[in-house]
């Protein structure tokens, strides 16, 4: 049988997309004239065609890992100032976004006063943790520990931890802003033993470890799960004023320079 160009025409389309290939469809027409027209052999046309199916293929999965991760928003590490934190060792932060820690399931501790910057740092590394394939979630230790007391409660505990396990890296940003119950304690701790060299913690808090005892409650606790949490784990301490209240000031200070040029713009215009 002689396949005829309005045979391919109705064909092509309804093949592509029961295999699934949406950006071979979007292209191989116009692709196709282009490798007519230059005289271009049939395997490099279709090698083409299948780089960019794959290379879209790679675009859409890590736009979905950035949203499974649930960031409260993005950030990345060129909008990090770091000379407003001239103590922190900008070449770790590096280090850390390159991922290794992950593949090795070790953890990372960010320790400092509230403004210096941890969670953005946090949400940087862990979008450089989607865009290298890795699984991440993202959560603030009030929401980890409010979702595991509902899951509890819904009698879904074991599944939405084997869910949980399943991450390479999970975020927990702002432990020591609220303190929890006991229960919630105890959900936390059982939580970060399951994580123990299964897989990679990156936990944000403004205390310093001696004051965990305030929002855990329970200071028998607090040792063993420091001593899990703080084994084969980068700590980098943010040392210095707010990084958020410098960042104002600046701010405040160029629209105040602009506003003195507009303001001696229009005097110097005044006849």
């Amino acid at each position: 049988m002689k396949v005829t160009s309005a045979h391919c025409e109705a064909r092509l389309p309804v093949l592509l997309r029961q295999l699934k290939l949406p950006t071979v469809a979007a292209n191989y027409h116009r692709l196709a004239q282009e490798a007519a027209s230059s005289g271009q052999p049939y395997d490099e046309y279709l090698l083409t065609l299948l780089e960019q199916e794959t290379s879209q293929r790679d675009v859409n999965r890590r736009k979905r890992r950035i949203q499974d991760a649930r960031f409260p928003r993005l950030h990345t590490l060129d909008e990090y100032d770091f000379t407003l934190m001239p103590n922190l060792p900008q070449a770790k932060i590096l280090q850390l976004a390159r991922c290794d820690f992950i593949n090795q399931a070790e953890n990372v501790l960010f320790v400092g006063a509230i403004g210096t910057g941890k969670t953005h740092l946090a949400i940087s590394i862990g979008l450089a943790a989607c865009q290298a394939g890795k699984r991440v979630r993202f959560f603030t230790a009030a929401g980890l520990v409010n979702a595991l007391l509902e899951a509890a409660e819904q009698h879904r505990l074991s599944r939405v931890e084997r869910l949980l396990m399943t991450q390479d890296l999970i975020i927990i940003d702002e432990v020591g802003f609220v303190p929890f119950s006991q229960q919630g304690a105890n959900m936390l701790f059982t939580f970060v033993s399951q994580r123990y060299l299964q897989g990679s913690l990156l936990v944000t808090t403004n205390l310093a470890f001696a004051d965990w005892s305030e929002v855990f409650g329970n200071a028998l606790s607090v040792g063993p799960l420091l001593d899990r949490l703080t084994h084969r784990c980068h700590i980098v301490e943010f040392k210095g004023e707010s990084y958020r209240f410098r960042q104002s000031l600046e701010r405040q200070q160029q629209l105040a320079e602009v506003g003195r040029e507009a303001l001696t713009r229009s005097v110097s215009n005044v006849p």
